[in-house]
């Protein structure tokens, strides 16, 4: 609380993100002082630099032609002025727009984020991985460089103007031709910008979808090996891979020509401009000193130029980017608390599906047969809470309970749940109220049969592990995601094909030692292993989504469906 009290701005509410544009201008609201000053600094740097030409010219016609000394003093040190001046306010400018930039990149990172707290299991139902991925890998970052572009952005527009009415008063005729020749340059330039993020926007796309492919393989690696469908998926994830190169060579193919537009257009304005200056000088309408300044102009102007069409890129990728950082916040829960809530019991009794006729008995252990998965995973997210549904506990219906009572109270632990990077201790306390103590901890590790992964760290629980838990293989991360659920010892656990990984020793051992931990607490064990529906208090076996028979794992095996179910995956 104190810390909230002394940094107000680390909650400072969502940005409006009923659209891209409202976004991007809540962001440079929210950052104003900074862009301003950014903005303030561009002009006097870009001002300071414009000016440079001039300051030579006079110095070559007042001082060098006319062999006045002081005029050269005055000139020359004009320039070495302006070069201070342009060194400082550069200096400046830069710092203010990264300022502006990583301050706009992290507000939009807090709003994903908490975005994502806020939808929890519904972000993965609405977005593919790949495009959370991309959020939060580039379009976070795209956003903060579209705020940081407007300080050189406003100082080449100012910068083009204020060349543009030096040399209009000094010969309007080349004046003319720069003013018409940059924003004809501007919009041949432009004109490759669309084609440009049309392909872009492609190429993210299918980015998006390789990166979900390559997820969905890593994470179902096992079943894919044991249905034979490694080599398929590999042969898809290759032609897909080659559609991203196809795509980023074509995007490569409009880089280059933009490249080649940005050298091409302004050298031919330069060369326009001598020419014509050098005319004009030979005629007398013009001094060697106005030559040198209109070539020290068209030159400058390169740079400006340069910046706009980049600035105009930017913006575009921003706004795109913006685009879908919207798309994300605008996404609602699920599930969401009811506007009438029930009296909730204070102590659960059984645990209900009304759709597939399953009731739960609390203080057991009870193990659920499906005959196809998909229905074992989406039961789970009825009695979870996680899908609206007629299933009730204790009674009262699970969508007039509030949902941080429900989370508190039943606990679904899937396989796609992660370990974060930190110290394993801490990874592994699932509890939510307080710290879990150490005897909690070792309990739950000797249940999962977990203890020889923590011997074999150099630090036991103490060991920081990285992201994802990488360094364990996919059944020690299995048997630590089991203690994580276990150390939270919930009321009522869901635990989804929770030994799938492991060898038929180990999960012999923690189906003999999961009845024991959790006894006097309701635990549910969707499996189809003879070995966990043999340790089961009840066995309930599901055909096409409803309740087909029930009872001890013995008496079932005389169901030829249930025995062919369970025997198949035995042989697996």
């Amino acid at each position: 609380m104190r810390i909230h009290r002394s940094f107000p701005e680390l909650h400072p509410g969502t940005t409006d993100h009923r659209s891209p544009a409202r976004y991007l201008i809540g962001l440079a609201r929210g950052h104003r002082r900074t862009m301003l000053l950014g903005v303030l600094f561009g002009i006097i740097c870009m001002l300071a630099q414009a000016l440079v030409p001039t300051a030579v010219g006079r110095a070559i016609d007042d001082g060098i032609i006319e062999r006045d000394q002081s005029a050269l003093v005055l000139w020359g040190g004009a320039v070495l002025g302006l070069a201070v001046v342009q060194a400082v306010t550069g200096i400046l400018r830069d710092r203010a727009a990264l300022a502006s930039r990583l301050g706009a990149a992290y507000r939009t990172a807090q709003d994903v984020t908490r975005q994502a707290c806020r939808l929890g299991a519904t972000l993965s139902k609405r977005l593919a991985t790949g495009d959370v991925v991309s959020v939060g890998a580039s379009d976070i970052d795209n956003v903060g460089e579209a705020m940081a572009v407007t300080a050189r952005g406003f100082g080449s527009v100012v910068a083009i103007v204020v060349v543009a009415v030096i040399m209009l008063s000094a010969s309007w005729q080349i004046g003319l031709t720069v003013l018409l020749g940059v924003p004809l340059m501007t919009w041949l330039i432009t004109l490759l910008l669309r084609p440009l993020h049309n392909r872009q926007q492609e190429l993210r796309n299918r980015q998006g979808k390789l990166t979900g492919r390559a997820v969905d393989i890593v994470s179902g690696l096992r079943v894919l090996r044991g249905i034979g469908g490694e080599d398929s998926f590999a042969g898809r994830y290759r032609e897909e891979s080659q559609e991203v190169r196809r795509a980023g060579v074509e995007v490569a193919r409009v880089e280059v020509l933009l490249d080649g537009a940005k050298v091409l257009l302004p050298g031919a304005l330069v060369a326009s401009v001598i020419w014509l200056g050098g005319h004009y000088t030979l005629a007398g309408r013009i001094s060697a000193g106005q030559l040198v300044a209109f070539y020290g102009y068209t030159v400058f102007l390169v740079g400006p130029l340069n910046w706009l069409t980049d600035a105009a890129d930017r913006i575009t990728k921003g706004y795109v980017s913006a685009g879908r950082v919207t798309h994300v916040l605008r996404l609602e829960p699920l599930i969401t608390d009811a506007a009438r809530r029930a009296e909730v019991p204070d102590r659960e009794d059984e645990l209900t599906d009304p759709s597939s006729g399953l009731v739960v008995r609390s203080g057991i252990l009870t193990a659920v047969a499906c005959d196809v998965p998909a229905q074992a995973t989406a039961l789970a997210d009825r009695l979870g809470r996680y899908a609206d549904s007629e299933a009730t506990l204790g009674g009262v219906p699970l969508r007039e309970w509030p949902v941080h009572e429900i989370r508190r109270r039943i606990l679904v632990a899937r396989n796609e749940d992660r370990l974060f990077n930190g110290p394993l201790r801490d990874e592994l306390d699932g509890r939510r109220e307080g710290p879990a103590d150490a005897p909690a901890i070792e309990a739950a590790v000797r249940t999962a049969g977990a203890g020889e992964i923590i011997d074999a760290l150099p630090d036991g629980l103490d060991t920081a592990v990285a992201q994802g838990g990488r360094e364990f293989s996919g059944g020690q991360q299995q048997r630590l995601r089991l203690v994580r659920a276990l150390v939270a010892d919930p009321p009522t656990l869901l635990l989804l094909e929770p030994t799938s990984a492991v060898d038929a020793h180990t999960e012999a051992g923690i189906a003999g030692r999961l009845r024991a931990s959790r006894e006097g607490r309701t635990t549910v064990v969707f499996t189809t292993s003879p070995i966990l529906l043999n340790h089961a208090d009840h066995v309930v076996f599901m055909e096409g989504g409803r309740v087909a028979a029930e009872g001890k794992h013995a008496e079932l095996l005389t169901d030829a469906r249930y025995r062919d179910l369970v025997m198949r995956e035995d042989a697996l």
